[in-house]
């Protein structure tokens, strides 16, 4: 996979570069191709959740977390080593870094343990803030400056998705709510280099080497886990655990990162916005939990913030 045009590449192109690109289908222009990989990714990881719950009933959280981070490892690794990937430069290795503890090890460790004591559902609406924390966090570290209607727009989305929280919860967020609203935190952070490094090295790479860098930890934690936790090895278990490896931790972070490389971390993490109410009809589909009745409506104020967010200039 090559590595994404930047998109200062666009200034410098021909006037038949720029006439093609204004009469080229949406799907087919570069914006296009990011904005359709950015949304693959948020459908991978719109079954994160539900692929959490599955394993949850035959292992324990740490043995959850570890073995999909291994498991992901052995994948990414194999990827690199048969395609004879040099390592990154050495300037690049801080953020990767940022990425293995965000991605890798934070965000899921802190969701895992949030699950216990949070539906599924629950859990999908307040991570459902991830877009604006990463947005702000695009903002602080790359010094982007999205448009005031970008903003206006996003608040709007978060207000409403915490809105929706906080009604689901009785207004009193609990250990599982800190939880999530840490793994906020550290999942932004993540992203945000990520996008950042999926300028300079393909997607699969960026997520690649924060596997691989992992690896001393998670395979150590694993071993731990597996000698101290319950393991009960059920379909749902496998199926989830093998999702949680191959389609949320390494497939889906690789196209999330190309697409964010095409139309920038702030943009990109909007389309985030529709990643909760996907989990909840995936909650209902697949865990049998009961979709919350203010749903549709959230389901309508986001998408619409989603389409605002799209269309502003940052």
């Amino acid at each position: 996979m090559n590595a994404p045009a930047p998109s200062s590449a666009t200034a410098v192109a021909g006037p038949a570069t720029a006439a093609s690109a204004t009469t080229a289908p949406a799907g087919r222009t570069p914006a296009g191709r990011g904005a359709l990989l950015a949304g693959l990714g948020v459908a991978s990881f719109s079954l994160t959740f539900p692929g959490t719950a599955w394993a949850l009933e035959g292992m324990g959280p740490w043995t959850v977390v570890m073995l999909r981070s291994v498991l992901a490892a052995a994948l990414a690794g194999s990827a690199l080593a048969v395609l004879r990937v040099r390592l990154p430069e050495r300037r690049h290795w801080a953020g990767i870094a940022v990425v293995a503890g965000g991605v890798v090890l934070g965000f899921p460790l802190l969701t895992t343990l949030a699950l216990q004591t949070s539906t599924t559902s629950h859990a999908a609406v307040v991570v459902g803030l991830l877009p604006l924390t990463t947005a702000a966090c695009s903002a602080l570290r790359t010094g982007a400056r999205p448009s005031r209607t970008f903003w206006v727009a996003s608040l709007v989305g978060a207000a409403v998705v915490l809105g929706f929280a906080v009604q689901q919860s009785g207004g009193a967020p609990g250990r599982g709510d800190l939880l999530l609203f840490a793994a906020l935190l550290v999942c932004a952070a993540g992203y945000t280099e990520g996008g950042r490094l999926a300028r300079h090295m393909p997607g699969w790479q960026v997520i690649g080497w924060a596997l691989v860098l992992c690896l001393p930890v998670t395979v150590t934690g694993a071993a731990v886990a597996l000698s101290t936790e319950p393991l009960r090895l059920t379909a749902h278990a496998v199926t989830g655990l093998l999702w949680l490896a191959a389609g949320s931790q390494f497939l889906g972070l690789m196209v999330w990162y190309r697409g964010m490389a095409v139309i920038g971390v702030s943009k990109a993490s909007q389309l985030q916005l529709a990643q909760p109410l996907l989990t909840l009809v995936w909650s209902v589909l697949l865990l049998g939990e009961r979709l919350p009745p203010a749903a549709p409506l959230t389901a309508l104020a986001v998408l619409a913030c989603i389409v605002v967010t799209q269309r502003a200039r940052g």
